[in-house]
């Protein structure tokens, strides 16, 4: 099996720079990511949710 690499510019991270694991697994299981209060840049979690969606469709179309 060949693998699939999306990059992103940015990941969710809190503003002291962890990145936040449960909002990127709320991605994947497409649900609400909850509180983000604490993180860096909510562009991110928009850019995690494409990236994911690219690559089921790349998978798909295999």
């Amino acid at each position: 099996m060949v693998g699939e690499l999306n990059v992103v510019n940015m990941v969710p991270k809190t503003r002291s720079g962890k990145i936040m694991r449960r909002v990127l697994k709320a991605v994947v299981l497409d649900r609400d990511p909850g509180d983000i209060t604490t993180i860096e840049d909510e562009g991110s979690v928009e850019e995690a949710r494409q990236a994911w969606q690219e690559m089921k469709q790349a998978v798909r179309s295999t």
